[in-house]
């Protein structure tokens, strides 16, 4: 049983040793702190880029704009990420930021390893961010999709627009956290979930493979908890997992103290779908905020900014950016959690480091009800 050890994930010339990324966890939940450590484990860390101009400068005080204060917050992210781990570093953008093309261009100046780009598809304007400066960069490009023609759309229209196409595919299913990009009567759909959703991606990415002549290795995501679950999509056909809500039980995780007590005292029952001001469905942690917004109260705001294009700021009854800013801050009075379905299973809060050596003890454990009973009683021999 010793010898049985996770797979490394490949992505282009990249080999990471542990096939975990970290996923990106906005407003602020997954930052330097978060990403580092996992990093440090062999994994993927992952910096949440929406909103992180919050973190490092005051909005009201400071001269720059918006756009400016989460250009200059990310690549401040970036550098302190960098300067606590030699592993492998991405940001996560979401594509229906405003400031999107903006944090792009940060994150590839920066030369982070990947981007991971969701919440809308993956495209961009060449005149912010020329093809040249696409071509010349060593940072993989990776959309978040949730279904297999997502993906043979984007690659037929990066391949048409920009002349490459994505270095890997992240398919995240509905039982993630945040925003999910199913709708109310997908999310539930037993023919929407993971299980269903990975067959069709491995024969559509077979398909893409042979047609653009490169590899192109699949990440699951979305209610993705133990490293059983990790062998159960592994032997599935994708490559690696993206697990968010596992993560932010660590001490090294971004948010408050608070924050993260939430999770510690859900339970399945405190786990909602709620309309979001930007659109989208979006699973979360049932508290009087969101109480008082299905009630119909008003959480009066200004806009300081239109930052996702896709928020109906005017008629909005509270600001989703100021809420989920609130939340990474433990001022849950004015904001509310976001969390995957598994967010109840989540009981104290650990190290990366040992989480992470659990989660490789639980995939290892997997194995062991596929041993013969003379195997079985071999394995438990002492030495």
């Amino acid at each position: 049983m010793d010898m049985i050890q996770l797979p490394e994930l490949r992505i282009g010339h990249n080999v990471i040793p542990l096939p975990i990324v970290q996923g990106g966890m906005g407003v602020g939940i997954s930052l330097a702190g978060l990403a580092s450590a996992v990093a440090n484990e062999g994994g993927i860390g992952v910096i949440a880029s929406a909103g992180i101009g919050t973190f490092h400068f005051d909005w009201n005080q400071s001269t720059m704009s918006l756009i400016e204060l989460d250009r200059e917050g990310l690549r401040l992210e970036i550098h302190k990420a960098r300067s606590l781990s030699k592993g492998w570093i991405g940001v996560n953008i979401m594509a229906a930021l405003t400031d999107f093309s903006s944090l792009f261009r940060v994150a590839l100046e920066e030369r982070v390893d990947f981007i991971f780009i969701g919440a809308g598809l993956p495209f961009w304007d060449t005149n912010e961010i020329p093809l040249d400066v696409i071509h010349r960069a060593k940072t993989k490009l990776v959309p978040i999709v949730s279904s297999a023609k997502a993906a043979r759309l984007i690659f037929q229209y990066w391949d048409r627009k920009y002349g490459r196409v994505p270095d890997a595919l992240v398919l995240e299913g509905p039982k993630a956290g945040g925003h999910l990009g199913f709708s109310l009567k997908q999310i539930d759909n037993p023919a929407y979930q993971l299980e269903q959703l990975i067959p069709q991606m491995v024969e559509q990415v077979k398909e893409l493979e042979a047609e653009y002549g490169r590899r192109v290795p699949i990440i699951a995501a979305g209610g993705i908890f133990t490293g059983g679950d990790i062998r159960k999509v592994l032997e599935m056909g994708v490559q690696g997992v993206q697990m968010s809500t596992r993560f932010v039980g660590t001490f090294e995780c971004d948010a408050s103290d608070r924050f993260k007590e939430a999770y510690l005292r859900c339970a399945p029952e405190d786990i909602t779908i709620i309309k979001s001001p930007v659109g989208l469905p979006g699973r979360a942690l049932r508290n009087q905020f969101i109480i008082d917004v299905e009630g119909g109260l008003k959480k009066p705001f200004v806009c300081p900014y239109h930052c996702l294009s896709t928020c109906d700021f005017i008629n909005a009854p509270y600001c989703i950016a100021m809420a989920l800013t609130n939340a990474q801050k433990g001022i849950l009075e004015e904001g509310f959690v976001f969390c995957g379905a598994n967010a109840y299973r989540v009981k104290k809060i650990v190290s990366v480091k040992e989480l992470v050596q659990t989660i490789k003890e639980e995939y290892r454990a997997s194995f062991e009800n596929d041993l013969s009973p003379l195997e079985a009683q071999r394995e438990n021999m002492p030495d």
